[in-house]
Order: C-alpha cells, then sequence, then structure tokens
C-alpha cells in the first residue's frame, strides 16, 4: 500500500525498507541511480501500473527532479503509465520474431481474447501488447508474460498459456 501525506509518509514501512535496500547498493548521494528498481517496486504495489502521484512521491523520496523519474518510466516499456490488466503478454514483432509467424501469434491472441493490441480484457486479466524487442531473438517468435518468457510460439503453446492463466 503507497501512503500519501508527509516527506515520511510517503510509502509504507515495508515499501521503504525494499526502495532503501536499492537505494543502499548506490554511492552515497547517487540515490536516483535506484530508480528503475524502485519504478519496478512501486509498479507491483499499485496494481501493475504508476500513477503520477507514486512518481511524484518517487521523485521526493530518491531527491530528483520529478520529470527524471518520468522520463525512466516514459522510455521503458516495461513500465506502465495507465490502468493494466492482471498479467501483461508482450509479444515480440521485431524481426526475428516478425519472420518467425508473430503476426499469427497476434491474430491468435486478438481472436481468443477479443481484444486488440495496446486493450485490456473486459474482465480486467489480460492486456495485450506489441513490444519492439525483449532480446530472445534465438526462440522467436516469443512474448513475455508478466515476467516470463514463452519461445517458439504455436498456436498450441498459445492456448496452453492461456488455459494457464485462466485456471
Amino acid at each position: 500500500m503507497i501512503l500519501t501525506g508527509a516527506k515520511e509518509q510517503l510509502f509504507t514501512t515495508e515499501i521503504r525498507q525494499q526502495l532503501d535496500e536499492w537505494v543502499a547498493k548506490y554511492p552515497a548521494g547517487q540515490s536516483q541511480s535506484a530508480v528503475i528498481p524502485c519504478l519496478h517496486i512501486l509498479q507491483a504495489e499499485s496494481e501493475g501500473w504508476l500513477p503520477e502521484s507514486v512518481m511524484d512521491a518517487l521523485a521526493e523520496y530518491l531527491g530528483m527532479p520529478a520529470i527524471s523519474v518520468y522520463e525512466v518510466a516514459t522510455f521503458y516499456t516495461m513500465f506502465d503509465l495507465k490502468p493494466v490488466g492482471k498479467h501483461k503478454f508482450n509479444v515480440c514483432t521485431n524481426i526475428s520474431c516478425m519472420l518467425n509467424g508473430s503476426e499469427q501469434v497476434v491474430e491468435h491472441l486478438e481472436s481468443r481474447l477479443n481484444v486488440k493490441l495496446g486493450e485490456t480484457t473486459d474482465d480486467g486479466e489480460i492486456t495485450l501488447r506489441e513490444v519492439e524487442c525483449l532480446g530472445a531473438c534465438c526462440g522467436a517468435p516469443m512474448m513475455q508474460v508478466d515476467r516470463d518468457y514463452h519461445e517458439y510460439l504455436t498456436v498450441d503453446k498459445l492456448d496452453a498459456i492461456l488455459d494457464g492463466i485462466k485456471s
């Protein structure tokens, strides 16, 4: 749970402890270096996305300008700035995946989920997204579901992944 209020009450004790563990890994005075792992922690605590108030609170906590936190959060596709589904399906459509069938992967997922890329299912369970590259070209076509990579995708593998999420 993320709190609002005075500086010492920006986050719960548990969240502050997690943030401080990351800040401690960097030299004194360089707390802004922990912005990426801190954003991961806060996104997980904020139902999978980063409201502006949370990013503002992190900027204050790390002693850095809010715009610097926004720059990081908007640059990386792993951070979401609007509500998303409980599960994030990130389908790579870069050249290796495209040449190995990522278009069919997207078509099948859109059909099964009844959403288009960038949309979330009506039940709020799955957000389907296109990403530029996930760095697993040797396993193309591939996608990332939450934090797990799935490679050499076929219709059968996609159906098994979807069935696993639904159960």
